[in-house]
């Protein structure tokens, strides 16, 4: 069956981890010749030029010299063609499409034709057939990149911090130290040439602030917007004075008290970006609201909040999970054997090293209903092995971005939690 991520879905956690892992899964495929086929069809353009397109590269396929290759080629395009035929127009974001002939075990002649397709997050830019040795993932995975990067300014008026958001990760880009006095003279200075002294130290430095901005948030970047944070009035003075450039004062959504500068200060104004709302549909925002209220019910110690594998799945079974969160590095798959005489069911969740470790072992047990040695293995990722399970309870599932703080959080307590709708009774 094709692998096809709707265009009709929700995107979100759950449908952005599917495409990563497929593009990723693509990434390791090489064919024995260009046999791997790669569609991107923008928006608007009529689904019958791009059939009539293929047909005509099916024709010239006939002149491929290896009749591996050649076959190979000539599939992949017959099931592509009939795979746009299911579709009356192009979807609203355009439409991406791999087709290949895919290695299923061991040297030539193992390949199985598959097709993978993608409605994308983004409108399509190009119109592009390629048969390749590789799939083109190149445009895909740049469509996959949260393209809002906020700039973040920390100040006081003796250290800044320059950070970014962006999606799901936030960092400190630069640290500078002002050099400017204290507010108390030293010597014999008179006070009026001490804070002449001093004005011109915070005006260069403001100056140097603003020069690092305009080359990080805007050379380097390209920000859409700027939260400026610090304590006491230096933030204030610096936006009311007017030193950044005037693509970036323009682009200030908000000014924030916070105690500290430099990395912390960042790291401040992140939080109270999070707590005030400010930003909200970025998804490292989304993801320290979810994080946070699991962890608090963890420790709570109310039994709201559990974690780990047997005992998530076990109580999303049972449907009273409200929210699973896991995180995106969790490398395991269900696996199902099923005793083709007698039906006797066996599960497993196993580490994706482990699968034909595990595969093995099971089939070389007779049944333990009927003792036959004849088994049907069904193999599921299992995040969409939660996913079917949440449909079905209506659970709310989110993949946590394992490089995040948060993330690592998950991670501390096995990878994945949840959150109940109520403690059950033991």
């Amino acid at each position: 069956m094709p692998q096809q991520v709707k265009d009709e879905e929700k995107w979100d956690s759950v449908k952005k981890y599917k495409i990563t892992k497929m593009l990723n899964d693509l990434s390791k495929i090489s064919g024995h010749g260009t046999e791997l086929v790669t569609v991107y069809i923008p928006p608007r353009r009529p689904i019958f030029d791009i059939i009539s397109q293929l047909r005509n590269e099916a024709g010239t396929a006939t002149n491929i010299k290896s009749d591996l290759t050649r076959t190979h080629v000539q599939d992949a395009l017959s099931k592509t063609i009939e795979q746009l035929k299911l579709y009356k127009e192009t979807p609203d974001n355009g439409l991406v499409i791999f087709c290949g002939a895919i290695p299923t075990g061991k040297g030539i002649g193992t390949e199985k034709v598959e097709l993978f397709t993608i409605s994308p997050p983004k409108p399509v830019q190009i119109n592009l057939y390629r048969c390749d040795d590789h799939f083109w993932i190149d445009h895909i995975k740049e469509m996959l990149k949260d393209d809002k990067v906020i700039g973040i300014i920390a100040i006081d008026t003796q250290e800044t911090g320059l950070g970014i958001l962006t999606g799901d990760r936030w960092q400190t880009i630069e640290t500078l130290t002002s050099g400017v006095a204290g507010k108390h003279r030293q010597g014999g200075q008179s006070a009026r040439r001490f804070e002449r002294l001093r004005d011109n130290e915070l005006n260069e430095y403001y100056h140097r602030v603003a020069d690092y901005a305009q080359k990080i948030f805007i050379d380097q970047f390209t920000v859409k917007g700027l939260i400026v944070g610090g304590p006491g009035p230096t933030k204030d003075n610096f936006v009311k004075e007017e030193y950044l450039d005037y693509r970036l004062q323009n682009n200030i959504i908000s000014i924030l008290d916070t105690s500290y500068t430099g990395d912390e200060g960042v790291r401040e104004i992140i939080d109270k970006v999070n707590e005030q709302g400010i930003m909200s549909e970025f998804r490292l925002m989304e993801e320290k609201k979810l994080v946070k209220k699991f962890m608090s019910e963890v420790h709570s110690g109310r039994g709201l909040g559990i974690y780990g594998l047997n005992e998530v799945v076990d109580k999303l079974k049972s449907g009273i999970t409200d929210l699973i969160v896991v995180t995106d590095d969790i490398e395991l798959v269900k696996l199902e054997a099923i005793c083709k005489k007698c039906n006797n069911s066996i599960e497993k969740i196993i580490d994706k090293e482990h699968l034909i470790e595990t595969k093995q072992n099971i089939i070389s047990k007779p049944c333990p209903n009927c003792s036959s040695m004849d088994y049907m293995i069904k193999e599921k990722d299992f995040i969409d092995y939660l996913e079917e399970l949440s449909v079905l309870s209506g659970n709310r599932l989110e993949i946590i971005s394992s490089k995040t703080e948060e993330g690592n959080q998950i991670q501390s307590l096995g990878k994945i939690g949840a959150l109940l709708r109520f403690k059950p009774i033991n």
